[in-house]
């Protein structure tokens, strides 16, 4: 079918129909030809910017103080670790999103860059087709063993089990290919490798003895070989069920060890991920144990405290530890900060603390009636202007020939989906079949919501082919929950429209007619925090209104359930469930 010429001037550069500007442009992003595709979608930009209250409303008393989270959106199940040389390195999990594991780089702790991803190659993400957006990879550990320079990165895959990967230079992002490790079942693996060059690995599973309840699970350590790459000897229970057996405690995990001042430690969760979530620590004189919980525990919580006090942070646990340059412990750990405790959108976010430490000699983060501060101070530190918490900004034009750090698909790359054009900058996206509600690979860029309140922009070029095809911005938690507002095609030519997914389909909020041969189109979602307002504009400066007040609940995980937060992103998809008649 022949594509309807249009012309349009952006960058300096007339265009000439879709399919004549992919032709003139090359697809250098992708390494692949999306020309055999009826409807392709050109974004030429995407614009985000942060509006939270509690920033504009609490401005920073000096260079040196940062604001929790250290990682605003959703960047959760945090791990950390240092080298001999005064690099810090940190990863989170991405469970269905590809690439997998993003990893952060800071020399100070306070002003961190993320550098790219563990996970980047489609080998190192093995049976991802078919699991919903909260399976894949859960909970990866970094370490770093000084006795022979590796950096180990160990996770689940829940379609495939527990893995590591490994290199001397994470700079260089490339990591090894999967080492699987059958021995070890559960979930959240992690490494510790001892002074004497001895290294074990610890993780939740069901514990050797009959499950009495819901939730009771243990935490293992093993020995492992680092010459060989394998676990050895015995697998033995350190805790079983957790730090009080008597009350049941459910969902032991995220264990890690550390051997600080001649003592060994072990730090896990308790009580899951949500509101009752926590973190607690015990101490030994070996790495097999025993091991003793300490008295005081929880080292972490924020269980106990009123619901409705002021900028509540809740859901804190997972956390890790590490020593500063000064000898200064601090940890980082997961937590949320939903709106009136139903509007917790972002997700899990992460957060860091100084550590303190008891008489007794055990580290706590916080304790008795203490919160968790959305501002802290880490002496002598210079915050940078670009940061990765606060209202920051960020805007792409697409103009280099690979996408920006921050953007992911899901499940895989899906190369045959998209491409940047390079100069003078777009993103094309080939409208697929494939949706955003099937567990495949959909023709979806996305990228973490970091604010309760933002704005976000993007501009396209688009002449969709049959009526079905669609491009524009999504609000995507999973395969369910979802809020697309795109430019599509009707019988007469093109329309606005706003979609709410349905378990069985769409559900259409709004629809607005354009002139046919409107490009580009700007579509605008602004957030209040509680309700999303949708704009579009097809080439005048104001901004037409196509539907406001729009519940952003639909997409909390309170509402939709999950462990991801709420992404963003550009989305093309064909032969949607949903054909606007005339």
């Amino acid at each position: 079918m022949k594509k309807k010429l249009f012309t349009a001037c952006r960058k300096g550069l007339l265009l000439a129909g879709s399919a004549c500007l992919l032709n003139a442009c090359g697809t250098s992003g992708s390494g692949n030809s999306l020309i055999h595709a009826e409807s392709v979608a050109y974004f030429d930009s995407f614009y985000y910017q942060g509006e939270d209250d509690y920033y504009k409303e609490n401005p920073l008393p000096g260079a040196d103080y940062f604001y929790n989270p250290v990682l605003s959106g959703w960047y959760s199940d945090p791990s950390i670790c240092k080298n001999d040389k005064g690099d810090y390195f940190l990863v989170t999990s991405t469970f269905c999103y590809y690439p997998g594991v993003p990893i952060f780089h800071s020399r100070d702790l306070v002003n961190w860059q993320q550098i790219g991803y563990v996970l980047n190659r489609p080998e190192q993400l093995v049976n991802m087709e078919g699991q919903h957006v909260s399976g894949g990879i859960f909970a990866p550990d970094i370490t770093y063993n000084p006795h022979n320079q590796t950096y180990h990165m160990v996770t689940t895959n829940v379609g495939a089990g527990n893995f590591f990967v490994k290199t001397k230079d994470p700079f260089a992002g490339e990591w090894s290919n999967p080492i699987p490790l059958p021995e070890v079942g559960g979930i959240d693996p992690s490494f510790f490798f001892d002074e004497d060059g001895k290294a074990y690995i610890l993780n939740n599973d069901e514990p050797h003895v009959p499950v009495r309840y819901d939730g009771h699970r243990a935490i293992i350590v093993q020995e492992f070989d680092v010459n060989e790459d394998k676990t050895v000897g015995p697998r033995v229970v350190l805790l079983d069920g957790g730090v009080r057996p008597e009350e049941n405690p459910i969902w032991i995990e995220g264990p890690h060890m550390y051997k600080i001042n001649g003592h060994y430690y072990v730090m896990s969760a308790e009580g899951g991920t949500g509101p009752q979530h926590s973190e607690v620590i015990l101490r030994g004189d070996h790495p097999i144990g025993p091991f003793t919980p300490w008295q005081k525990n929880p080292i972490l919580t924020q269980r106990h405290l009123d619901p409705s006090r002021p900028d509540p942070v809740t859901c804190a646990g997972h956390a890790d530890l590490v020593e500063d340059e000064d000898g200064q412990w601090w940890s980082v750990f997961l937590a949320c900060r939903p709106i009136d405790n139903r509007f917790e959108n972002l997700g899990r976010e992460t957060f860091m603390m100084p550590v303190r430490w008891s008489e007794d000699g055990f580290p706590y983060i916080t304790k008795g009636d203490e919160s968790i501060p959305m501002i802290v101070r880490k002496p002598g530190v210079i915050r940078n202007e670009k940061t990765t918490f606060g209202n920051f900004q960020r805007k792409d034009d697409f103009s280099s020939d690979t996408l920006a750090q921050e953007w992911f698909t899901l499940r895989g790359p899906g190369k045959e989906l998209w491409s940047l054009t390079g100069k003078p900058g777009y993103l094309a996206l080939a409208c697929s079949e494939i949706s955003v509600a099937d567990r495949s690979t959909p023709a979806f860029i996305g990228r973490p919501l970091h604010h309760h309140k933002f704005e976000a922009v993007t501009r396209l070029i688009f002449d969709p082919v049959t009526a079905g095809d669609a491009a524009g911005l999504l609000l995507f938690k999973d395969e369910t929950h979802h809020y697309f507002l795109s430019v599509r095609k009707n019988q007469s030519g093109k329309i606005i429209c706003l979609e709410k997914s349905l378990p069985d389909g769409y559900e259409v909020l709004a629809v607005s007619e354009i002139i046919p041969d409107s490009n580009p189109i700007s579509l605008k979602i602004t957030s209040h925090g509680t309700h999303y307002d949708f704009y579009y504009t097809s080439g005048s400066e104001e901004w037409n209104r196509l539907c406001t007040g729009v519940d952003a609940y639909f997409l909390s995980t309170t509402h939709a359930g999950g462990f991801t937060g709420t992404t963003i992103g550009l989305y093309a998809v064909k032969s949607s469930s949903v054909i606007i008649a005339d």
